[in-house]
């Protein structure tokens, strides 16, 4: 008879190790450096084209929908199950969060439930609150959280933060193919600037705006929620960590500002939580759901919003 291990060795949350950093590394250069180098390479670049209609147009047709992937797809759906989709929205929207060159799904999904999990404790990948005290102490941490813990953090360990992504076949695959899917978001505004104008310096222009400072705009605007909103802003709910409210920035970060509002309630698809703020994420939800693509949204009551709400 085989003898049972009364006290297993429990599953590692996460994992450290040279070949786990070599990856990071790379990652880090390739979809956190270089974009800063193609924005500069984009402002070069106006010597010979000059910013027009077609550069304003990718830029902010490829913001809109990388960034929809990632607020809809990444976080709100994947991440905190706030809602459920039918499966070709749930693998768009996991493509175009790809898109977004902010990891894969998988791995985002991973290391946003830890940051929930030990969040502005230590544990938590991107705290701005952990490097000391007064202003050597905040900006110390403000550069760590916003831009410096990705060159080099333990990797949560996705058997222990994603056992649910990984049963998912198809969302395993769309994971698979991430570098694939972030050529593809920077081939297509390329290839969409050269026939628009007909044009090698149209195509270079395209993948220089719609590409590279599409991707540096939307990685700067997901950072400073993780950043500068666990150390400004408003405070309207009781939550265990620093999180904040930036309302002003609602629009521009698709309704991530309203931090506060969702460590409150991760398990809420709304996070501006009231219909006058501005939410342009859960408006795509709400869409979703009026045709008949998405159900089960887990709206707080007004009575769990009041029962938080600091006096």
């Amino acid at each position: 008879m085989t003898e049972v291990d009364e006290n297993p060795t429990p599953r590692r949350k996460t994992i450290s190790n040279p070949y786990i950093h070599r990856l990071q590394r790379r990652h880090f250069l390739l979809f956190d450096v270089l974009p800063i180098i193609g924005t500069v390479a984009a402002f070069a670049f106006l010597a010979v084209r000059p910013f027009g209609v077609v550069e304003f147009a990718l830029l902010f047709a490829m913001w809109l929908v990388t960034g929809l992937g990632v607020t809809v797809g990444y976080h709100r759906l994947f991440t905190h199950r706030t809602f459920k989709a039918a499966p070709w929205v749930a693998a768009l929207l996991a493509i175009l969060g790809s898109m977004a060159g902010q990891g894969g799904v998988v791995s985002w999904v991973a290391l946003h439930r830890r940051h929930h999990e030990f969040s502005d404790r230590e544990g938590d990948p991107h705290s701005p609150n952990l490097s000391g005290g007064g202003f050597t102490g905040a900006v110390r941490g403000l550069a760590h959280s916003h831009f410096l813990w990705m060159r080099r953090h333990e990797y949560p360990n996705i058997v222990h933060y994603a056992p649910d992504l990984i049963k998912d076949r198809k969302l395993v695959r769309v994971a698979r193919l991430y570098y694939y899917w972030v050529a593809l978001g920077l081939l297509i505004p390329t290839v969409i600037g050269g026939l628009v104008t007909m044009s090698w310096t149209g195509a270079v222009s395209g993948l220089l705006w719609g590409g590279f400072v599409r991707i540096f705009l939307l990685e700067h605007i997901v950072w400073a929620i993780n950043s500068f909103l666990h150390m400004f802003g408003t405070r309207p709910y009781e939550s265990r960590e620093n999180s904040h409210n930036g309302g002003v920035f609602a629009l521009v970060t698709l309704g991530e500002s309203w931090h506060n509002n969702h460590h409150a309630f991760p398990d809420s698809p709304s996070f501006g939580l009231d219909w006058y703020r501005l939410d342009p994420g859960y408006w795509l939800i709400r869409t979703l759901a009026a045709t008949g693509l998405a159900w089960d949204l887990k709206v707080p009551t007004t009575a769990r919003m009041a029962a938080k709400r600091v006096a």
